[in-house]
């Protein structure tokens, strides 16, 4: 069974920084693509930023510009690097990871931004 661990969220002030980590159980080149969500509490869930095998990475809108993702398979891990954070960030982010036609939840982690 495939694992997704993420680690990294926390409570930050208003134009802070966090990094966001999501370590995969097995092979994450198997993976296409890897991808970041979140949910904002009484929200839906929302595609934050996905980072396919080949081609180029895709971000919301709402975060073009202050969000990274970086993806490095020898170490089977997805990164999320969040600059100048809003309060309207805050939310669980959630790592995914799709392999044939097979989502891949991980457990999420709260990322608070305070005003």
């Amino acid at each position: 069974q495939v694992q997704l661990v993420e680690s990294g969220g926390g409570l930050v002030q208003a134009g802070g920084s966090l990094r966001l980590s999501c370590v995969a159980s097995e092979d994450s080149s198997s993976f296409n693509p890897m991808q970041w969500y979140r949910q904002p509490l009484g929200k839906q869930r929302e595609l934050v930023a996905a980072f396919p095998s080949f081609g180029s990475r895709i971000y919301a809108s709402s975060v073009k510009g202050r969000f990274t993702v970086r993806r490095d398979d020898s170490k089977n891990t997805l990164y999320l690097e969040m600059n100048d954070l809003k309060p309207e960030d805050t939310a669980v982010y959630y790592c995914n990871a799709v392999r044939s036609n097979t989502n891949y939840w991980g457990q999420g982690t709260q990322v608070t931004v305070s005003s």
